[in-house]
Parts: structure tokens; sequence; C-alpha cells
């Protein structure tokens, strides 16, 4: 599936924890590339070791995870994984709101952690491949999406001439 092991960056402030997700991510045949004790390091370490995925905690000092996983991802865009105490709705939208893949709370297993880092990697490589796609292609493209419920919602996604997407659902029956 993946070419090379997997580099991660880990963000975590509690100590105790980034030292057990780096044993787990290591057992589990990951590369950890660096280790931040804050938002503000994420960012920093995610420029200069280039690492393939982020694990965030949602709550660090300096800047939370959420700030962090934005100003990485504006940067350059990577999968990240949001492992944090706080499962509540809001802390949810918020993370995915920021590009954040997957989303874990804790207690976690090693087994769930290792499956949201190739979840992630997997929905990123998929929205690249979209991207590249969309940019590639100057004619609309038509794709249907299917509903968790089942229903089909068919989709025209095209560039208007100033280079933004044109989003539209065609024939809605």
């Amino acid at each position: 599936m993946f070419e090379d092991r997997v580099h991660v960056l880990i963000a975590e402030d509690e100590t105790i924890i980034r030292l057990d997700l780096r044993q787990l991510l290591e057992a589990e045949g990951f590369v950890v590339c660096a280790e931040a004790r804050d938002g503000l390091e994420a960012v920093e370490l995610a420029r200069e070791t280039k690492p393939d995925v982020a694990i965030l905690d949602l709550k660090m000092p300096g800047i939370d995870g959420i700030e962090a996983a934005q100003r990485i991802y504006a940067e350059r865009p990577l999968p990240m994984v949001m492992l944090t105490a706080y499962g509540d709705r809001p802390s949810v939208e918020r993370a995915l709101a920021a590009g954040v893949f997957s989303y874990l709370t804790k207690p976690f297993r090693s087994q769930d952690v290792a499956a949201a880092i190739l979840s992630a990697l997997m929905r990123h490589r998929e929205l690249l491949s979209a991207r590249r796609e969309v940019g590639r292609n100057h004619g609309p493209i038509e794709l249907e999406v299917l509903s968790p419920s089942g229903r089909s919602w068919p989709i025209r996604l095209g560039r208007l001439p100033d280079g933004s997407l044109d989003i539209s659902l065609q024939n809605v029956k």
C-alpha cells in the first residue's frame, strides 16, 4: 500500500503519552521523525522534518492542535490525526473543518492509532488525486456521491474563468 515506511510527527504536551505513542507507532512499523511538546513546535517541526502524517493533541500550550493543523496544512498539505481527550461534537467539528482527516479520543489502543493513520493517509491520497484530476481536466467532471442513507447525488465539478471551483448538483429528483 505504501512504498516506504511512514514518517510521523507527534505533537503531545504530556510526556508519558508522547512516549507511549512513539513506542506503539514504532512497534507498528512507523518512523517517528519528530516530537513536539506544543502547537508552535509542531508547526516548526512539520516544516523542518516534512513528515508523511501528523498526530496532534487538541489541547496544547501556545496554540492548540486545531490551529497547528491549520498552519501546517496551509504550508504543506498532509494528513493529520487529532488525538485528544475531548470527544464533544464542537471539538470534532472544529478539527474536521481545520483539515484533520481522523479523530481519536483518549484512552486509545495501538491498533486504533495505526488504523487512524492509515485511514488518514488513504483519504489524503484520494483528495490529492481528485484535485489533480480536476486540475488536469478542463471540462467539467460528473460523479455520483452516495449518502449514508443510500441516496445518490449527481454532482458536477468544473472550473470557473477565475480558477475557482464550480460545484453543482445535477438533476436532483
